[in-house]
């Protein structure tokens, strides 16, 4: 829509939320508030975004960096006064101004093209956002005249019994026309209980003069519903996730426990993946086809190719190939990427290390900072000793090498292709390729150790 303009509010300080943090940058669904509203309005094409900051003015303005303009409200006056704070740079639009809110990210991308539409079709000077609330208290409410027009809003501590008996409130979000508007915002008055400049005094004024209001009402009451507090910050999510596990269950996914499962609305999973009770997927992690992940499985911005098994693992900034199996109690760090058809078994914890196609790594190992061909074998306790107190270096073990148990590989160090390490070995050099390396002293025993009989009996 190449002629709406986005204006979103969000100099709030929110102090309900009792943070240091600004409220719009509190996440939900996965990214900030903010994130999730900007994300909402540029679905529906519009040309330009403009977001108004106030309070953490400096780390919104850096989240906002590459995603959308800002504008500094130095003092919170009100939503009149916070939307006159754009005249400057908006000066020049014409067309439609999308106000929203910043912290309103529940609002879709649908209902946002639904009020443009019926904005445009009904040739409105401005249209509001309303929705039924079953308790419209602390709303604006939405007053109409006889012939069921919009005739006002009323905030809530302005309004008569009557007015607040209304549950048809303000969602907080209008088009308008540019450049009207700006007119109209220089006449705004403060003389009310906030002493405040209410954009909401706006939708009066074109009435007053003769113009053309139309509202539309939300389809559903829970998108309009903003986030001021901890609270409605968890039942945000608690919506947003339950609208991501749908679309999910829709697209082919099975989901075992919807209720034990969180799903950020930043990932993407392909059909017939099963996910199981306490699986936490979030970033930008995508999971190909025919996976089974979980149970109490944490997947942070993971890239997970198809027909995988992972359960009990931990995952962050990493990447699995296809058909490997992983787990119980596995932690993969970042910048590791596993092969395909790879076996990594319980109690593994790698990092910053690639994993070559079908290479086993069966339990209780540490490899950390290393390059594993395909086809090596790393068997139990084997530690890659990456850290010398100063500085971490790498190893390298080359294709279908095996290294046995209880071993210590201290970088930096290779081992050639099919080479062996024999169990209980500590290795400081190269291990040339097709060669045995021992590194353990000889065994020796010494008789009557034990100076007692004790072990006789």
């Amino acid at each position: 829509m190449e002629d709406v303009t986005a204006l979103v509010l969000a100099a709030g300080k929110g102090t309900r939320m009792k943070s240091a943090l600004p409220k719009v940058l509190h996440k939900v669904g996965g990214i900030p508030m903010i994130g999730q509203v900007l994300q909402a309005v540029k679905a529906i094409g519009t040309r330009r975004e403009a977001v108004v900051v106030g309070f953490g003015a400096d780390a919104v303005k850096e989240y906002l960096a590459g995603r959308a303009e800002s504008i500094v409200q130095t003092e919170q006056l009100g939503t009149g006064h916070a939307v006159m704070q754009a005249e400057s740079l908006l000066a020049g639009e014409k067309g439609t101004l999308l106000v929203t809110c910043g912290d309103t990210p529940l609002v879709t991308t649908e209902t946002f093209a639904a009020l443009l539409d019926c904005h445009r079709k009904t040739g409105a000077a401005a249209t509001v956002l309303t929705a039924k609330m079953p308790d419209p208290t602390g709303y604006g409410r939405v007053i109409r005249d006889t012939a069921g027009r919009v005739a006002k809003i009323v905030e809530q501590k302005d309004g008569t019994p009557d007015e607040l008996a209304v549950n048809e409130v303000n969602a907080g979000i209008y088009c308008f026309e540019l450049p009207s508007l700006w007119n109209l915002l220089h006449r705004l008055g403060n003389d009310n209980q906030q002493g405040e400049y209410y954009l909401t005094d706006v939708i009066g004024m074109f009435v007053a003069e003769g113009a053309t209001v139309s509202a539309l009402s939300a389809p559903d009451y829970r998108e309009t519903l903003g986030v001021n507090s901890r609270l409605q910050l968890a039942a945000a999510e608690k919506i947003l996730r339950e609208r991501k596990l749908e679309e999910l269950m829709t697209a082919g996914v099975t989901i075992i426990d919807p209720a034990g499962t969180y799903v950020d609305t930043t990932v993407c999973i392909g059909s017939d993946t099963v996910l199981y009770p306490g699986t936490i997927l979030e970033g930008r992690t995508v999971i190909g086809k025919n996976c089974e992940i979980g149970p109490y499985t944490r997947l942070t911005n993971v890239h997970i190719g198809d027909g995988n098994r992972l359960q009990f693992t931990c995952a962050d900034d990493c990447e699995i190939k296809d058909g490997t199996q992983v787990g119980p109690f596995v932690h993969f760090r970042p910048q590791t990427v596993i092969g395909a058809g790879v076996k990594v078994g319980n109690f593994m914890e790698v990092k910053n290390s690639h994993i070559g196609d079908g290479t086993k790594l069966p339990h209780l190992s540490y490899i950390g900072d290393s390059d594993v061909g395909a086809g090596v074998n790393i068997g139990c306790g084997v530690i890659t000793v990456n850290y010398d107190g100063k500085e971490k270096h790498r190893t390298k073990i080359d294709d279908h090498a095996f290294v046995g148990c209880n071993s210590n590989l201290v970088a930096p160090v290779e081992i050639g292709e099919y080479a062996y390490v024999a169990a209980g070995s500590t290795v400081t050099k190269r291990v040339p390729s097709g060669a045995l390396a021992v590194g353990r002293t000889k065994q020796r025993n010494i008789e009557d150790w034990v100076k007692d009989d004790t072990y006789k009996k």
